[in-house]
């Protein structure tokens, strides 16, 4: 499925299912963009100088928005650094750029991101109490921001660290746990880069892609106090480390027993002329997606937009939930009342099985996993329609942002004859919807709001 209209809602049944899913998926998008949000939260100019920093799949268009709205005449500069092929265009009558914008890998670390942390790192030096750092952050930063730690008589390589990811990716960790095991390994997240910037003022714009919104997590906190520990991450990195062959961790283990790789905390001076604002939210995204089902004349439930979990045992529930309204009428005990959409955030997660001897790698995301688990529990429910989708428009590492789910999708499987037990089996989201023409494809959002997903009950 390509990218849908993005025109103002219609009734929906003037529109086909997927259009309707569409349509919401863009108003939740809109809803964050940095063009939209971040007016409302720029600091006063300063005396002295004003330099931004930043990271994450949000980046580039966080610091266009910005570069766009700071008076001309007053000086900026800086560098963010965001995901390849993510940041987007700039009008080709707009002012020289202030904010250099450079790109790096997502999911995994490469030397790009390295050489933009280390830079970043080293901007803030001779800071005064007269300059102002701005902080852009949004999810994905903790990847893109990648500065391993050193100490003395060691240190972590960017291949450590390279390997630490993809372990902690495919691990099944929720992201509270990998976010605590890369602040500990890092030397500019986990609140160091604000240590650098003392004694100037820091004010940190956030775009939350985490349940809960804590910003000591999105991005792993950069910027704002760490109140997690090095045995917090010592006992996670031992426990997820070991279903992960070959990963040699004992100088890493050492360095977190002694303390040595400590971040710093709540009420330590380097905090003290820090402000933090969220600037967009999954909750925000979600309300809007549902203020627009109700413009098109659907009723439209929030489930939470903090929902975790294994992909497919969430898509095994949310189907439940979808059965129930599509079967019975609304009361008391199921609340639903179709036709209606129900929408639900989050962040699930993929624990990536062990493959079979000669079996293909699989491809996919979460998203792409909870399709394939909410689709093998509804069974062909006729009357429901689902998207999943990632807010930036990829899911994993894969060109394509979710799937959608239809009453046929099975039926059609079937006929094409692919699997689902095999493609759940292999994690693998794109070939089990790509033969079907069902992948959802938006390209780079230039915003980061974490997981989408709407079902529809007509």
């Amino acid at each position: 499925m390509t990218m849908p209209s993005q025109t103002p809602p219609s009734h929906f049944s003037a529109l086909a299912p997927r259009d309707v899913l569409g349509q919401l998926y863009w108003a939740a998008v809109r809803q964050a963009l940095p063009s939209h949000t971040l007016a409302g939260f720029l600091p006063p100019v300063p005396k002295g100088r004003t330099l931004v920093l930043g990271a994450g799949k949000a980046g580039g268009a966080m610091a266009h928005a910005l570069d766009a709205l700071w008076p001309q005449d007053a000086p900026l500069s800086g560098l963010v650094v965001t995901r390849y092929a993510h940041t987007p265009p700039r009008p080709a009558d707009a002012a020289p750029q202030r904010i250099e914008v450079v790109e790096a890998a997502h999911p995994v670390p490469d030397a790009a991101g390295l050489a933009a942390a280390q830079r970043i790192l080293a901007l803030p030096q001779g800071l005064t109490e007269d300059d102002l750092v701005i902080c852009l952050i949004s999810g994905g930063g903790s990847s893109l921001l990648t500065l391993p730690a050193q100490w003395e008589g060691g240190g972590i390589t960017l291949q450590d660290k390279q390997r630490i990811n993809k372990m902690l990716l495919e691990s099944g960790a929720g992201i509270q746990e990998m976010n605590c095991v890369r602040k500990h390994l890092s030397a500019i997240k986990g609140g160091r880069l604000a240590a650098a910037c003392y004694p100037a003022q820091v004010v940190t714009l956030l775009i939350s892609d985490v349940p809960g919104d804590d910003p000591s997590v999105i991005a792993s906190g950069p910027t704002v106090p760490d109140p997690t520990t090095c045995a917090d991450a010592l006992s996670i990195l031992k426990r997820l480390a070991q279903s992960a062959s070959g990963l040699e961790l004992d100088s890493i283990v050492k360095a977190l027993e002694a303390g040595t790789l400590e971040t710093p905390k709540p009420g330590d001076p380097v905090f003290a002329r820090n402000t933090v604002h969220l600037i967009a939210t999954p909750q925000q995204s979600l309300q809007a997606a549902a203020d627009a089902a109700r413009a098109m004349g659907l009723n439209a439930y929030v489930l939470s937009d903090e929902l975790e979990g294994e992909s497919r045992e969430v898509g095994k529930v949310h189907a439940a939930l979808a059965r129930t309204a599509a079967r019975r009428p609304a009361s008391n005990q199921q609340p639903f009342a179709k036709p209606c959409v129900i929408l639900s955030g989050g962040e699930t997660t993929v624990t990536v099985r062990p493959r079979r001897e000669g079996a293909a790698k699989g491809r996919g995301g979460r998203a792409g996993e909870f399709c394939m688990g909410l689709a093998q529990a509804l069974q062909g429910q006729a009357g429901v329609w689902a998207l999943a989708a990632d807010t930036d428009g990829i899911d994993g590492v894969e060109d394509n942002a979710g799937a959608v789910v239809a009453p046929d999708t099975l039926a059609r499987a079937r006929a094409a004859g692919v699997s689902l037990a095999d493609c759940l089996d292999r994690n693998d989201a794109v070939g089990f919807f790509e033969p079907l023409g069902d992948l959802f494809t938006t390209g780079p959002t230039h915003t980061n709001v974490n997981d989408f997903r709407a079902l529809l009950v007509l």
